[in-house]
């Protein structure tokens, strides 16, 4: 396992609470969020930058604030969180590296992009406490990653010539000839070898979609040992995540890095409503998860003592 380094250290104890855990709200994602602010592609095509950051300024006021630390993107979000003093000083702030959408090979496999000019210069530049890159990976099909991998490599290797936070993401897929039977009955397992993956690679903390189950957060806890994990929404409705927030938890996981589950049904291109729902429908749901997050603290506490 890949230790973290003092300075790596440092900006991971940023990005946790009091209590030890992580509790990130995601925010950095652009066609996913035009799909929630527009029905039609014709409308969503109309949904510039300025108003997707207006939209994370706001999640960031509402949300960010409350949980510590918020993950933006560079295209939509900074440097104007900054520059604009929404960002509260005390909410670390985590800048993705990886761009919206994704490629497709020849043989139907995704290929992940990243933004093009952001690295781990550019996010000590832009005021982060770190970064976070997104892949997509297979694996049980080692020819979809070879190109996922290579970026992967590349941005691991970078922000750790700069000694700076990273936090490795990897999404898993299913295959246009695959039934959902046959992708439900491996994605656990999926989850964990794309774990091995990214851990081989030397990621030394890692956001992952809820791997399945109880048994399977225990696989993954006792894969990574040491290394922190947190697990994502992947937009699922809040109810559902609070269970799986629940089972991670409660068999090792670190935190949690959650975006649509807290305000997909929150966002409007009214801002006022918005603003609105953020504060009566997200917030709340917000200080469910934390409490959650809660009852594991001293278990985290220990750990890092």
């Amino acid at each position: 396992m890949s230790m973290m380094t003092t300075a790596e250290l440092r900006g991971y104890q940023q990005i946790c609470g009091d209590n030890g855990a992580m509790m990130v709200i995601a925010c950095d994602q652009r066609g996913g969020m035009r799909q929630l602010l527009a029905d039609d592609p014709e409308a969503q095509a109309k949904i510039g930058n300025d108003v997707l950051g207006d939209t994370k300024a706001d999640i960031t006021r509402y949300l960010a604030s409350e949980a510590g630390c918020v993950l933006v993107d560079p295209v939509c979000a900074v440097p104007h969180l900054v520059d604009n003093w929404v960002l509260p000083r005390t909410t670390a702030l985590l800048i993705g590296l990886d761009a919206s959408g994704w490629d497709v090979s020849p043989e139907g496999y995704r290929i992940s992009k990243v933004c093009e000019g952001v690295n781990a210069r550019k996010v000590r530049e832009l005021g982060g406490t770190g970064g976070k890159i997104m892949v997509y990976l297979r694996s049980d099909k080692p020819e979809a990653n070879t190109r996922n991998l290579e970026i992967l490599k590349d941005c691991i290797d970078d922000f750790a010539r700069e000694e700076l936070f990273l936090v490795v993401e990897f999404l898993t897929y299913r295959l246009e000839d695959e039934s959902k039977e046959a992708y439900e009955a491996i994605f656990s397992q999926l989850i964990l070898d794309g774990c091995k993956l990214s851990l081989d690679l030397g990621a030394k903390v890692l956001k992952i979609p809820y791997p399945g189950s109880d048994d399977a957060c225990a696989a993954v806890s006792k894969l990574c040992g040491d290394t922190p994990w947190a697990v994502l929404s992947a937009g699922v409705d809040h109810s559902t995540f609070l269970v799986q927030v629940e089972s991670a938890m409660k068999h090792g996981a670190s935190g949690v890095i959650a975006g649509r589950s807290l305000w997909k049904d929150c966002i409007s291109l009214d801002r006022s409503v918005t603003k609105s729902r953020l504060q009566e429908i997200a917030v709340p749901r917000l200080r469910e998860i934390q409490a959650i997050i809660d009852r594991y603290a001293s278990v985290l506490r220990r750990q890092a003592a």
